[in-house]
């Protein structure tokens, strides 16, 4: 059975859907003001990862991956490359799609945007309106934490440093603050010069980002998760910010589920661009690595533990897939003029079991693939002892395809 970390309860918990067999997943996604780079897409991967495997169990996934496009940086960065805020987006978009294919990264059920999405903001802030939650202050509309009992709970906030004096946070993020402690903006009322204002009912502006999220999840998934997933930076003020909108409108749990995934470090330092501390998929190109030797480096390891971006690292991850290749291909061999259909194929001994067992812990990429990596060269001593029957071969070159349809790094790409 799988088992997944939920950052909810702070351990690991038996995971089934609220109506199987279909699994309703939140993926947080890029802001796309700024190409995406490799600590980004490490979170995309291991939310892919989880994704794969999750179908590979015959589950049915209906997943939102949105796009961040009308936030304070993306406004910002269009105003400095003297472009318009569409042009911007659409561009580092149209970037992040096309390194999501290279990397094998499943396409979403849907992929809203912010721009796209609006009246449902407005909707959502008017109800919370409505309640009393949210408020006027000027043109912006705020939302107060304190009328939601339980705010919090996700990232344990200390409550008892809340101040007793009203402050308002009007900014959509505060880099290097963990938390904000005050009221957070709902909606940026419209001021002079502005060049991003929609009209609307609650009067021209735009909504912050913590209220952008539930508005690209809630007309698609519904108001109740199996799974909401994202980088460990979103578990301080966003994911708590989203959590206390949506269960303020509904007064039901939001998800069941919260993942958060690890930093990528280079030589030893965060990646962020906020630093200028950052690697592009294009740069490990140009160096020769391949889309699936990227790809394995960054889900080779285990998606709650930080993971250290060094030339002897990714050196390391790109043996072990070349020696994943090598023994998967001894095997295909061995296979060669195996005449039994792949469904009437005897079992392969070891190969999905051990890759499941691995997996169904949290999502252990590198235990299941070191202990398919031991069952593959048990299969090759064999082989070459002339012990491998080629029936028994074709049922491991099968299995391996199935393990390959969730890694996606052994054989050539296979459809999503």
């Amino acid at each position: 059975m799988l088992r997944l970390y939920n950052t909810m309860n702070r351990q690991k918990e038996v995971f089934s859907p609220r109506d199987p067999p279909v699994v309703k997943f939140f993926t947080c996604g890029p802001s796309v003001y700024l190409r995406p780079h490799l600590g980004n897409f490490r979170t995309f991967l291991y939310e892919d990862i989880l994704e794969r495997y999750l179908l590979s169990l015959g589950l049915r996934v209906e997943r939102v991956l949105p796009f961040t496009d009308i936030e304070d940086k993306a406004i910002a960065q269009a105003e400095k490359e003297g472009m318009s805020l569409s042009d911007l987006t659409g561009k580092v978009a149209e970037e992040f799609y096309r390194e999501a294919c290279l990397l094998r990264i499943r396409p979403p059920t849907w992929n809203p945007r912010s721009s796209t999405t609006v009246e449902y903001a407005v909707e959502i802030i008017e109800r919370l309106l409505e309640k009393g939650i949210a408020y006027r202050h000027g043109p912006d509309i705020f939302f107060d934490p304190l009328k939601v009992p339980g705010f919090g709970r996700l990232a344990r906030i200390d409550m008892a440093r809340w101040p007793g004096k009203k402050r308002r946070f009007r900014k959509d993020t505060y880099p290097g603050i963990r938390w904000n402690y005050g009221d957070f903006i709902l909606w940026h009322g419209a001021r002079e010069g502005d060049t991003a204002v929609w009209e609307t009912r609650i009067g021209p502006g735009r909504p912050a980002w913590n209220v952008q999220d539930p508005a690209m999840a809630l007309p698609f998934l519904g108001t109740s998760l199996d799974l909401h997933a994202g980088g460990i930076d979103n578990l301080y003020r966003h994911h708590d910010y989203n959590l206390a909108i949506v269960e303020s409108l509904t007064g039901r749990e939001y998800s069941r589920f919260w993942l958060h995934g690890e930093h990528l470090l280079l030589d030893g330092r965060k990646m962020s661009k906020s630093r200028g501390n950052i690697l592009y998929l294009a740069d490990l190109l140009a160096e020769g690595c391949t889309p699936e030797e990227v790809r394995f480096f960054l889900v080779y390891g285990h998606y709650r533990d930080r993971m250290n971006m060094t030339k002897k690292n990714l050196d390391a991850a790109r043996g072990v897939l070349g020696e994943l290749r090598s023994l998967a291909g001894q095997v295909g061999e061995a296979a060669e003029g195996a005449r039994v259909p792949s469904r009437a194929s005897p079992p392969a001994p070891g190969l999905e079991e051990v890759f499941r067992e691995r997996m169904d812990d949290d999502l252990d990429v590198k235990g299941a693939v070191d202990g398919v990596l031991r069952s593959l060269q048990g299969l090759a001593d064999r082989r070459a002892g002339r012990d491998l029957p080629p029936g028994e071969a074709r049922a491991a070159l099968d299995a391996l395809r199935r393990i390959d349809a969730v890694l996606q790094v052994i054989f050539p790409r296979q459809e999503p």
